[in-house]
C-alpha cells in the first residue's frame, strides 16, 4: 500500500481526539507550602503530573480555578497578592494579575467572563476581565475578612464568606457592588448553591454547623449540625446531596437535601478542606491539609475508596 501523508496525519489526529474523549477527568491539587499543583487521573486516583513545569508559583498559593474549557487553570498566589494564569496543554505558567492585599478564595463568573477574587486583609473583592486578563474592578464589603467567593448558577450575585465579621456579603455581579449583608454564625467558611439556584448552604466553622439560606430572601432557613470545625461545602450535580469537610475531626458529614438530615459522616485524612466531585458526582476527591493527601470517597456506596499522596499543605481540589 502506498503511504498517503494526509491520510496518516488524519489517523493521528483521530486517534489524539479519541484518547481525549475517553480520557477520565483529571483533578489538580494546589499544594499551599510547595507552591506546586499535583495532577491526579480519576480512573486509576494517582498522581500522573506536577505543574507548573520546571519550578513553583510561589511560597503560599491557595484557590484554584478551572475555566469551562478546560484549557485554563488559575491559581491565587498569595505571598505575590496574584492570580497565575496556566496553560494545561504547556503546564507552563502565561502570566499573573495584581488581585490586592492577600487573596485567598476565587471564581469564574458562569458565564466564563470574569474571576472574583476575596482579599481578607483588604476587606474586599476583586474582579479580573478574563478576556484582557486585567484588574478592572475593587470593591469593599461590608463585612470583615471575606474568605470564599461564589457566583449563584445565574450569575446574577455573589457571595462572600466574611470570616471576622461572621457575615456574608451578597454582591450584585452587574455592579460589582455589595448590596445586602446576612449576618451567621462564627467564621463562615465555604458557601454551595443548589443547582437552581433558590438555596445556598454556608459551612460555619465556629460553630459546627451548616446555615442554608433562602435566596428569595436572603434568610437562614435552616442551620444542620454536622462536625467539628466544618469548613468545605461541594454540592452534588443533581443537587440531593451537600458534601460537608469538618477540619477537627477528619470526617466529611453527608447532607440529605429533602430533609437537611446528616445521612452519613465518612472519616477522611487529617484537617480535611476544599472538595471537588467528578462530572458524574460519582467520586468526591477531599484535600486533607495536615495528611498532605486527598481522600477519594465513593459517593454511590459513601464509603471512604482511597488516599492520594500529593504535595504540602492541599488547600483545595477542581476537577475536570
Amino acid at each position: 500500500m502506498k503511504f498517503n501523508p494526509s491520510h496518516a496525519v488524519l489517523t493521528g489526529v483521530l486517534s489524539l481526539f479519541f484518547h481525549q474523549a475517553i480520557a477520565a477527568p483529571l483533578a489538580y491539587v494546589p499544594n499551599e507550602k510547595d507552591g506546586t499543583i499535583s495532577v491526579i487521573d480519576t480512573s486509576a486516583d494517582k498522581v500522573v503530573d506536577i505543574l507548573p513545569k520546571g519550578g513553583n508559583l510561589g511560597k503560599r498559593i491557595q484557590a484554584a480555578t478551572l475555566d469551562a474549557s478546560g484549557q485554563y487553570l488559575y491559581v491565587v498566589v498569595r505571598d505575590d497578592n496574584a492570580v497565575a494564569k496556566l496553560d494545561l496543554a504547556t503546564g507552563k505558567e502565561l502570566s499573573r494579575v495584581f488581585v490586592g492585599d492577600e487573596p485567598e478564595g476565587i471564581k469564574i463568573s458562569p458565564d466564563g467572563k470574569v474571576l472574583a477574587s476575596c482579599l481578607e486583609e483588604e476587606h474586599a473583592v476583586s474582579f479580573v476581565d478574563l478576556s484582557s486578563f486585567k484588574l478592572v474592578q475593587t470593591s469593599k464589603t461590608q463585612g470583615k475578612n471575606p474568605e470564599h467567593c461564589v457566583y449563584s448558577p445565574d450569575g446574577k450575585w455573589l457571595i462572600a464568606s466574611n470570616e471576622k465579621s461572621g457575615d456574608l456579603d451578597i454582591f450584585d455581579a452587574a455592579t460589582m457592588q455589595s448590596v445586602h449583608l446576612i449576618k451567621g454564625s462564627k467564621h463562615p467558611r465555604g458557601i454551595g448553591f443548589l443547582p437552581d439556584g433558590k438555596l445556598f448552604y454556608v459551612a460555619n466553622e465556629a460553630g459546627n454547623q451548616v446555615e442554608v439560606i433562602s435566596v428569595a430572601d436572603w434568610k437562614v432557613v435552616e442551620r444542620i449540625k454536622v462536625g467539628v470545625r466544618s469548613n468545605g461545602v461541594t454540592v452534588s450535580p443533581d443537587g440531593n446531596r451537600v458534601y460537608i469537610s469538618n477540619g477537627g475531626e477528619k470526617s466529611v458529614s453527608v447532607i440529605d437535601t429533602k430533609s437537611n438530615k446528616v445521612i452519613k459522616t465518612i472519616k477522611v485524612g487529617e484537617r480535611p478542606w476544599n472538595m471537588a466531585l467528578t462530572p458524574d458526582g460519582k467520586k468526591l476527591y477531599v484535600a486533607n491539609g495536615r495528611s498532605n493527601s486527598i481522600s477519594v470517597i465513593d459517593t454511590v456506596k459513601l464509603e471512604h475508596h482511597a488516599d492520594i499522596p500529593v504535595g504540602s499543605f492541599p488547600w483545595g481540589v477542581v476537577i475536570h
